[in-house]
């Protein structure tokens, strides 16, 4: 048994950090202080952006998926796209007034998920909940993907491994927003306002250029037929059509609710300046989208959902080698000219803006987790800001989400948005139902008539938007289920299970953990405590820790050793009677030469004799300053506490002896300015009045051993 029973590893801990905390303070930036949150607060104009990414650059999907639908029919079926812009257009109005009354009424930041846990009951909102997590997972999936595609048009090497490059681009807007939301929408911003101009003129330009000038726009696929799957749908089958093609161009209300969701990350006044975000998004958003459908069709655009068998060029298919542009593409190729400076730019923006589109959730599941956290619902570790303060655990698991998701589909947006869009009306309906109760609430207590008239403005705004979106989600379950819309209900209903488990656990625990509710019960303090110094030589370590566990006054005070080597216990035993200790030393026999099963078995009898006995079980351990150094001595204290910890009764204490390479190390953390420990930034710097690093003033981490022994076990 030579040696100490163990060793532990802060100052490990520490070189490995300084190891690791280069290349994070290149990626992610110097930390920043709790105080500094204020300065990452965003003015409107970095806020949209931001909040609003997804929603602006669905305009370069939206109106093609609606194409897309409508030609199962022919091109006889695109009369109607107007209709359904007009219908998606209502609907976004209908949507944005009712959440600019969410923002004002709820501005903490829960969004739907407060809005129907709050006026529904926790478990609408936690259907809320579950179903907004699916929509922003699928959001970085969908709109990474989609970028992808548009960008392999031009790239061959993006198509050839659109896997590998949409995960590599998920992984590059981690890293961006890790370094906080602030940078990240000064990032997002530029790209972003570049592709609204670049739309905004485009549609301004061949507004001009069709009803001014008179000249015939035409798309690179004008010419094309399309050959439909179902000619001549009439009747039930062409209402059900035409709705499928709504539930489609209703992607471009997604991310719409990021905003509510977002409010405490807005400048003051808060509620006010989401509001104006809401209505100039919804504004920008509706304007893009009528008018690319009405480009489109001035300029004969066709699109087909099997392009190689259903696009006909001089009545022959075009084949697999065709590659179909998006809807914007084909448009902005009809208004600028195949090739232009405008048309490049717009290509350019559109394709970086859907990669940003993610950003919206970037947003929006980190702020959702944190708020789930708080009420346990999810783990705790979500509630807790990063060094640049923002909730990087939150943004790390929806990046390893989306980029399972993309893994799974093979980054085809076709199959992506499928699924996508069902989560975000189940919110919007349940949202807007809670509203109305919201209003309904304080109308019964309001007397004001000023203010009433405002309530009921409001309640009939959101008694529209909950009917409207409600009549939605049917369309959208009814036209999407069968193509892959039950993926996302399963996903809501794994995260809804889980989420329900992880509240029970927290409850649990809190109630097996809480305390007695007379000040003056003592049933939880034990009569007597057993303290035992783990031995294994006579050596310094070993005297500490008899020292110290004679300065703990315990009712009962031993030294154990474990007999696995007859010589070394002789030895053991005599040194202990030569320097005549004044502590009993127990040699527990070991035939297997086992040391941790005799301890422990120990123990427990100790406990089975006297039941409200405490046992304390003391160790001292060598503290090394070398990685290679840990492999050289015992594992035996690890394990002891490992076994120990599931022991009722039992208490383990680390005594640390500092060897000379810990003292090297310890001068080598000094020479940095900040201590590097995990979760030293959010302890904060070393305070000059004591003198002292974190590590030395006690407490968890700290170098002493007593947490990091148990803890690793």
């Amino acid at each position: 048994m030579g040696g100490s029973y163990g060793r532990i590893r802060p100052l490990t801990i520490l070189c490995v950090s300084k190891l690791t905390d280069v290349p994070k303070r290149i990626l992610i930036g110097r930390a920043l202080r709790s105080d500094r949150l204020g300065e990452t607060l965003l003015p409107k104009r970095i806020a949209l952006p931001v909040f609003a990414s997804d929603p602006l650059s669905s305009v370069a999907y939206a109106p093609g998926e609606v194409l897309l639908v409508l030609s199962i029919a022919g091109v006889s079926a695109y009369h109607f796209s107007p209709w359904i812009a007009v219908a998606v257009v209502v609907l976004m109005f209908t949507v944005v007034a009712s959440y600019r009354q969410n923002v004002h009424a709820y501005p903490s930041g829960g969004g739907d998920y407060e809005v129907a846990t709050t006026n529904l009951g926790p478990r609408a909102g936690l259907t809320v909940a579950s179903a907004l997590l699916v929509d922003y997972v699928l959001t970085v999936a969908v709109s990474i993907s989609s970028g992808v595609e548009n960008l392999g048009s031009a790239i061959p090497f993006v198509v050839e491994h659109k896997v590998f490059s949409a995960i590599a681009v998920i992984g590059l807007l981690t890293v961006m927003n890790l370094r906080g939301v602030r940078e990240s929408g000064k990032l997002f911003a530029i790209p972003t306002y570049v592709f609204v101009a670049g739309v905004f003129i485009m549609i301004a330009w061949g507004a001009y250029q069709s009803l001014v000038l008179g000249d015939t726009m035409k798309a690179p696929t004008a010419d094309f037929e399309i050959k439909p799957e179902h000619q001549g749908l009439a009747g039930f089958a062409l209402v059900f059509l035409l709705l499928r093609a709504f539930s489609s161009g209703c992607a471009a209300l997604t991310g719409v609710e990021a905003i509510s969701n977002g409010v405490p990350a807005f400048r003051k006044p808060k509620s006010k300046n989401a509001a104006t975000t809401l209505a100039l998004m919804g504004g920008l958003a509706v304007t893009m989208f009528c008018g690319i459908i009405g480009l489109a069709m001035a300029s004969g655009v066709k699109m087909a959902e099997t392009p190689a068998h259903d696009l006909l060029r001089d009545g022959v298919p075009v084949g697999s080698d065709y590659v179909q542009n998006p809807v914007i593409s084909q448009v902005a190729a009809a208004v600028f000219g195949q090739g232009t400076f405008f048309f490049i730019l717009l290509a350019a923006a559109t394709a970086l803006v859907l990669f940003l589109a993610a950003n919206t959730a970037y947003n929006g599941f980190p702020l959702l987790g944190s708020i789930l956290a708080q009420d346990r619902y999810l783990p705790r570790q979500l509630h807790t800001r990063g060094d640049r303060l923002a909730f990087s655990n939150g943004i790390v698991l929806l990046a390893g989400a989306a980029m399972l998701l993309v893994g799974i589909y093979e980054a085809d947006s076709t199959k992506l948005i499928q699924l996508y869009i069902v989560g975000v009306f189940v919110s919007f309906t349940l949202s807007q139902t809670g509203m109305v109760r919201h209003w309904n609430r304080h109308l019964r207590t309001e007397k004001d008539p000023a203010v009433r008239r405002r309530m009921v403005r409001s309640r009939a705004i959101n008694a529209f938007g909950a009917t409207f979106t409600g009549l939605v989600l049917i369309v959208v379950l009814a036209t999407k289920f069968t193509h892959g819309a039950w993926v996302a209900l399963l996903g809501m209903v794994i995260f809804y299970g889980v989420m329900s488990a992880i509240r029970k656990h927290y409850d649990r625990v809190a109630a097996e953990i809480s305390a007695p509710d007379e000040p003056g019960d003592e049933t939880a303090r034990p009569s007597r405590v057993h303290s035992i110094v783990l031995v294994s030589k006579v050596h310094r370590p070993t005297l500490r820790a008899v020292g110290y566990a004679k300065l703990m006054r315990s009712d009962k005070l031993e030294a154990l050793s474990v007999n696995v080597d007859p010589a070394e216990t002789k030895a053991l035993r005599d040194e202990w009677e030569r320097r005549s200790i004044n502590v009993p030393l127990k040699i527990l026999d070991s035939p297997y030469r086992e040391i941790t099963r005799p301890v422990i078995e120990y123990v427990k009898s100790i406990r089975r004799e006297n039941p409200r006995d405490a046992v304390s079980v003391i160790i001292p351990e060598y503290v090394v300053g070398h990685w290679y150094e840990h492999l050289l001595h015992n594992q035996s204290a690890l394990r002891l506490k490992g076994r120990l910890l599931f022991t009722p009764g039992v208490m383990v204490t680390s005594v640390p002896y500092q060897l000379q390479s810990s003292e090297a190390a310890k001068r080598r953390a000094k020479k940095r300015s900040e201590w590097n420990a995990p979760g030293a930034v959010r302890r904060g710097p070393v305070d000059p009045r004591h003198g002292k690093e974190p590590a030395q003033q006690g407490g968890p981490g700290n170098g002493t051993g007593t947490g990091t022994g148990t803890g690793k076990a």
